[in-house]
């Protein structure tokens, strides 16, 4: 079964065994969802659910009694089986469906291949191309079409101009 990386444990919270865990979902909730999540390939059952007013999770995992436990967690990505993660709305997508992906321009001038994408204040997507790493933020206008099914990230090159670092 594929998994997808929902989140990363940032840190033990308390001394039962609690993480506190930063989403890579469109919200906390969503990790509730999954019912179970894996950690190095390890399934966790999630007994205990919550989210701060600041946007973290925080999961009380059956199999991590105590803070020694979670401590060993620290740092380690958070996944979930893609059957269990939520139904994406039209125009959204996973990013691990967007990985690889050749970007073109609406001309058909191909800028690269989609490497990475990390969420900051917008997402930032970043492109190889010759061996060179190309990050451009998608803001509005530069994300022209997302064509999973042909392979293509189609871009407006004058945006994507302006705002690509090279």
């Amino acid at each position: 079964m594929e998994r997808l990386v929902i989140g990363e444990v940032l840190k033990p919270q308390g001394i039962r065994g609690e993480i506190k865990v930063k989403t890579y979902t469109d919200s906390p909730e969503d990790v509730k969802a999954f019912g179970n999540v894996y950690i190095d390939g390890v399934a966790y059952k999630i007994l205990s659910f919550r989210v701060d007013g600041n946007g973290a999770a925080y999961l009380g995992l059956r199999g991590v009694p105590d803070r020694n436990a979670a401590e060993l967690l620290r740092g380690k990505k958070l996944e979930g089986e893609r059957e269990d993660a939520p139904t994406l709305e039209e125009g959204q997508y996973y990013i691990v469906d967007m990985l690889g992906l050749t970007c073109v321009s609406e001309e058909g001038e191909v800028l690269g291949v989609l490497k990475n994408i990390v969420n900051l204040s917008s997402d930032i997507y970043t492109l190889e191309k010759n061996g060179k790493e190309i990050l451009f933020p998608a803001v509005n206008g530069v994300v022209v079409k997302v064509d999973l099914a042909g392979g293509k990230l189609v871009v407006n090159k004058k945006k994507f101009d302006e705002v690509a670092v090279y």
